[in-house]
């Protein structure tokens, strides 16, 4: 007879996680309070405090990247602009001789 392994949610990981982060309950209770074994809430608890600084040093990057997308778009719909510019005046000069 094999055993199934529980898959457990990422919110419930992180929930875990940071409640042991806190430190305000021993690692016990909160694994008896969640019904998974102390060695997997200290398992959660190390995994989030590493990875905790990625959470902040994400967004600046993100945005930064963004940014820069949005910066492109802009730049080449100016650049379609001026052609469609240039192309109109053309025309108007060709009408009005």
């Amino acid at each position: 007879m094999s055993k199934k392994r529980r898959q457990h949610s990422p919110d419930l990981k992180a929930r875990v996680g940071l409640e042991a982060l806190k430190g305000i309950e021993p690692v016990h209770k909160i694994a008896a309070k969640y019904q998974v074994h102390p060695v997997q809430v200290s398992q959660w608890k190390k995994e989030a405090a590493e990875r905790l600084p990625e959470v902040f040093a994400r967004k600046g990057d993100q945005d930064a990247k963004e940014a820069q997308e949005r910066e492109k778009e802009l730049f080449e719909e100016i650049g379609r602009l001026k052609m469609e510019l240039e192309w109109l005046k053309k025309k108007v000069g060709q009408l009005n001789p």
